[in-house]
Formats: structure tokens, sequence, C-alpha cells
């Protein structure tokens, strides 16, 4: 189970989750335009203190 979370300050809006102790999914939630389904946009992947 991923535990997400909605981000705050400069993140804001974007959504979080934990892979392994110390990696960290920075990822959107993002409207195909074309079929008009939810996808997840990946922003960033690395460490804590890589990605905030």
């Amino acid at each position: 189970m991923l535990r997400t979370h909605k981000l705050k300050g400069k993140l804001s809006g974007a959504w979080a989750c934990s892979v392994e102790y110390d990696c960290r999914l920075i990822f959107n939630f993002e409207q195909n335009p074309d079929t008009l389904e939810e996808e997840i946009l990946l922003i960033d992947i690395g460490t804590h203190d890589e990605v905030y």
C-alpha cells in the first residue's frame, strides 16, 4: 500500500509517496485530453533530500 500525501509549499498541488525507506516519488494526477482518463505524471524520483 502506498502512503500518498498531497504536498504544500513549492510543490503545492503535487503528490508524494515513499517506495522504500529513502526513495520518494513526486507526481501529479492529470487528465489525458484525448481519452479524458486520469493518468499519473511523474515529476521526480529520488531520496528525500533530492526531491524536496
